[in-house]
């Protein structure tokens, strides 16, 4: 590329970046897209277990976190979860809907990055790939990005760095460093979609039972999910504890029901003349060795027909609060998005543009909108895309 002056810079071809590249590409505007990474798109290689959860039927506001919850209602509605199939369908990519309406691919996660590149080239995308960004800065009209592989010098600059999180392929802050050198404010930074740890003393009776999963109610704030809880050697993770993690504050508890169809008093009461033991009883409805150890660490293990009435309804009133106080989560490592991020109140929620800084502009989860789990963060990458896409 012996010119390297272009209308528009992305830094970051990962979801957003590519969305947005191939969208201003096919508006005639010459692209450049850049990444440090040598492989391209890995997380979206990695997501759902290698199938990519590429969206959510359900997509609403509703289901994203942001210190200004109305910003992403705009981008959602320019670009909506029908759109993306359409184009998954165009590329005769086949799918298929799990539970909660999450949409996988047929076979292989390559096949999203593989349209995601053909649209971009399709597009004439010019691509800059490994290329790492030193540093930004304005000169005359322009952005200058001096890169290890020569400057680069653009009208409009499109940062989608993503978050912080997956650090072992690639992730870096650079995003919310470009934002703050251009004086945005950034909201606090912390892992979200993430397994939660517990002090040690308090989790003894469950941290030999490692890999037990079962069905339930999580809540810890504003949010309340049901779906599969898996216990770790370190504490609590599976959907409803990463979807929960996201609204859990240090210091406060988080709250399991663990017969979420069931009055647990009316059950246990039924049998209170059974020579079965408690574990043994709790096992119809819980798996057997958590059973065990749930009644253990109560020191209720008994015949059911020994415990009286106020020891069940006690017990029951556990069954339906189990309530534990998080030590941390397993950080940035182990999660799946980054919450937090570029204040919405310093962009567009109609061209992701920032106010006070003409020409700069940041897309997907480098900003302060963070999806549950199951599509919604894919979607919002899209549809943030697509809207800057239109207007760079």
């Amino acid at each position: 590329m012996a010119d390297m002056h272009f209308d528009v810079a992305v830094i970051g071809a990962g979801a957003a970046g590519m969305m947005c590249a191939h969208v201003a590409g096919q508006r005639g505007k010459r692209v450049v897209l850049i990444d440090h990474a040598e492989k391209l798109a890995e997380k979206i290689r990695i997501s759902g277990g290698g199938r990519c959860n590429f969206t959510n039927l359900h997509a609403k506001p509703d289901n994203y976190l942001s210190a200004n919850p109305h910003f992403c209602r705009s981008a959602l509605a320019r670009y909506t979860v029908r759109d993306f199939i359409e184009l998954v369908e165009r590329h005769g990519i086949g799918y298929h809907e799990k539970a909660l309406g999450q949409l996988f691919c047929d076979d292989s996660a390559q096949r999203i990055i593989d349209m995601l590149r053909n649209e971009c080239e399709d597009a004439g995308v010019n691509w800059l790939m490994p290329c790492k960004v030193d540093r930004v800065d304005t000169k005359s009209e322009c952005y200058l990005l001096a890169t290890n592989r020569g400057d680069i010098t653009c009208d409009k600059l499109v940062i989608a760095t993503g978050g912080l999180s997956i650090p072992q392929i690639g992730a870096t802050g650079l995003g919310y460093e470009i934002a703050k050198q251009f004086g945005l404010a950034v909201t606090p930074l912390s892992a979200g979609l993430v397994p939660l740890t517990f002090q040690p003393e308090d989790f003894a009776p469950y941290a030999e039972l490692s890999g037990i999963s079962f069905d339930a109610v999580t809540q810890s704030g504003k949010g309340r999910f049901r779906e599969a809880i898996l216990l770790t050697h370190r504490g609590l993770s599976g959907p409803a504890i990463l979807q929960v993690s996201s609204y859990w504050k240090p210091g406060s508890a988080i709250h399991l029901d663990l017969f979420p169809d069931d009055n647990a008093a009316d059950w246990l009461l039924e049998h209170r003349r059974s020579d079965m033991l408690l574990a043994n009883l709790l096992a119809q409805r819980l798996p057997k060795r958590f059973a065990t150890a749930f009644a253990e660490a109560r020191q209720l293990n008994l015949p059911v027909k020994q415990l009286n009435e106020k020891q069940l309804r006690e017990l029951s009133a556990q069954l339906h609060d189990w309530s534990f106080k998080p030590s941390g989560t397993l950080g940035y490592k182990k999660a799946e998005v980054t919450l937090g991020g570029v204040d919405t109140n310093e962009l567009s929620s109609k061209t992701m543009e920032a106010k006070n800084t003409p020409g700069l502009y940041f897309i997907g989860e480098v900003v302060d909108v963070t999806g549950w789990l199951g599509g919604f963060n894919f979607q919002w990458a899209w549809s943030s895309g697509y809207a800057c896409g239109q207007s760079v």
